[in-house]
């Protein structure tokens, strides 16, 4: 009795423990397939926790930042830093500037018809004019004068076969007239009212508009801010018209400001195709 109680124990421990891996031969007839298996202390690790050992425990960011001089990097003289992100941004930086160069209307800047003399420092363009005794400056500069277009008006409006419409830079300017004889410089600052600008059919429109006009010192950069300003929002009409026909004896009118856009618009092309230039070989380390 009591020796058949130990052997019904003895089996069913046996049924209630996992079965011990067998060690005999794989070849045998009677080893099971749960016995050709290898331990699991044996099995090979992860393949994210490999790749983190072999990146020497950097986890993501050892390999998403390649060291210097590894197969991510490129190394050169310069000591900069160089990746395979660089490399794409140079190739589009070369499509990019070989496509601006193609559709680039001037290849040198446009001139302005009444004797203008052009100046250009940069972004900063000025024209001077002298006539009878008085001398008529204009000063303009391209940065921020592009105005900004609405991307969905541009989409619903154009159609599939048409082009992108082209950038046009439209600058504030100012206009500056010195008299020989006087101490005074009649300042006018002028502007393009978006509005106005690619309207066509109204002769009689103006495509600039004055917005400010005061007296500064002759001769000097810095001027003053306790001069009297006026501002033309509340000005008369008449007024107004006078000033803009003195423009107009001077040069400054419609057609001046017509091919003062264009001018401003290859100036500002130049410009964003040297850009380019200049961030390839910054990126490139040239």
């Amino acid at each position: 009795m009591l020796l058949a109680r130990s052997l019904r124990s003895v089996a069913a421990r046996a049924l209630r423990s996992p079965p011990r891996r067998l060690l005999f031969s794989p070849f045998s007839s009677s080893a099971s397939p749960r016995a050709l298996l290898p331990p699991p202390a044996a099995a090979a690790p992860p393949l994210a926790r490999s790749l983190w050992q072999l990146g020497g425990g950097g986890g993501r960011t050892a390999l998403l930042r390649p060291r210097r001089g590894s197969a991510g990097g490129v190394s050169c003289g310069c000591g900069g830093l160089h990746t395979e992100g660089d490399k794409a941004f140079v190739q589009f930086l070369t499509d990019e500037i070989k496509e601006e160069k193609k559709i680039q209307k001037h290849k040198s800047l446009p001139k302005i018809s009444g004797g203008w003399e052009l100046e250009v420092h940069g972004t900063e363009a000025k024209l001077v004019r002298k006539i009878a005794g008085e001398k008529i400056t204009v000063t303009f500069n391209i940065n921020n004068s592009i105005p900004p277009s609405d991307e969905e008006e541009t989409q619903e409006e154009q159609k599939p076969d048409e082009q992108e419409p082209e950038l046009t830079s439209t600058p504030n300017f100012v206009v500056e007239v010195i008299k020989d004889d006087t101490k005074q410089t009649l300042v006018l600052d002028c502007h393009y009212p978006e509005d106005e600008i690619g309207q066509e059919g109204e002769e009689e429109s103006d495509i600039f508009t004055i917005r400010e006009v005061s007296f500064q010192p002759t001769g000097e950069s810095d001027w003053k801010d306790t001069n009297y300003t006026l501002n033309t929002d509340s000005l008369d009409w008449a007024l107004y018209d006078h000033l803009m026909d003195f423009l107009a004896d001077r040069g400054v009118d419609n057609t001046f400001a017509d091919e003062l856009i264009e001018l401003s618009t290859a100036l500002e092309h130049q410009e964003y195709i040297k850009f380019l230039e200049d961030l390839k070989s910054f990126v490139k380390c040239q």
